[in-house]
């Protein structure tokens, strides 16, 4: 068996597939008006603080969060974003939640995704689902069976792209990388950041343009998104993530924009 062969078919695939993402990402900036973002990435921070302060089971914040992503991605839409990120959840989360917590997360999750995949929200605006992380190792059969489905509705779809980071840690992916980089035997002189980015999760999203925190908590988790943030700008919201409503997402993607022209870009 040559393996030479294989290795060398391996990255020519990996190859011929980062020319395609190439093509999309510069499309999607070539359509890009008004100094917006094109790609904003979320960490939903403050679902069960908000519960607690109501005196509300943690679930219950959670689920708040869920009603609110639907109004983020309505406004996101309506104002021209292309790629929008939400980070539902770490490797961890779900081991650490009690059980009962655990367990309505997940129905929240089959009942957003159902409705998310049907909506007219996805399919009028031709938006592409993704799903980031170790998501298949960790869910029931019942919740990937829809998410999967929603994959294969909206594969073809390309004029905007809906990403959820569900049992990701960054730390991880890096790691994951540097692995499958020294297991594909690429001498360092090969290795480029053109060349990490191919081995990550997010190898077919364009950079972060714009980092938005909710909680009132001014820090990253985890490493998310490490490689695609380096660049991007920050927001801090004091909000929590269920109060942190379209008319506040509004006023983030303008402050966004004034440091673009501040910056004469």
């Amino acid at each position: 068996m040559n393996l030479g062969f294989y290795l060398t078919l391996d990255i020519e695939i990996l190859d011929l597939k980062y020319i395609l993402r190439n093509y999309f990402i510069k499309k999607m900036i070539t359509d890009n008006e008004n100094n917006l973002p094109i790609h904003v990435a979320i960490v939903p921070d403050g679902n069960r603080r908000w519960a607690k302060e109501r005196g509300l089971n943690p679930w219950e914040g959670h689920e708040a969060g869920a009603q609110n992503t639907e109004k983020l991605l309505r406004k996101a839409l309506a104002m021209g974003v292309k790629c929008l990120s939400l980070w539902g959840s770490s490797v961890e989360n779900l081991a650490k939640r009690p059980l009962l917590e655990k367990k309505e997360l997940l129905r929240i999750y089959e009942e957003y995704f159902t409705k998310l995949i049907s909506s007219a929200d996805i399919h009028d605006n031709q938006v592409k689902i993704n799903f980031i992380g170790k998501w298949e190792q960790q869910f029931p059969e019942s919740l990937k069976k829809i998410m999967y489905a929603g994959l294969e509705a909206t594969k073809d779809y390309s004029k905007h792209v809906l990403n959820f980071f569900l049992a990701y840690s960054g730390d991880d992916e890096m790691l994951e990388a540097i692995k499958n980089i020294s297991k594909d035997g690429l001498s360092s002189q090969a290795i480029t950041k053109e060349t990490v980015k191919k081995y990550l999760m997010t190898r077919d999203l364009p950079a972060v343009d714009y980092l938005v925190r909710t909680g009132g908590e001014p820090h990253l988790s985890a490493g998310f998104m490490m490689w695609d943030v380096a660049n991007a700008q920050l927001f801090f919201s004091d909000k929590y993530y269920p109060d942190f409503n379209d008319q506040e997402f509004e006023l983030a993607i303008e402050d966004y924009k004034q440091r673009v022209r501040r910056h004469g870009k």
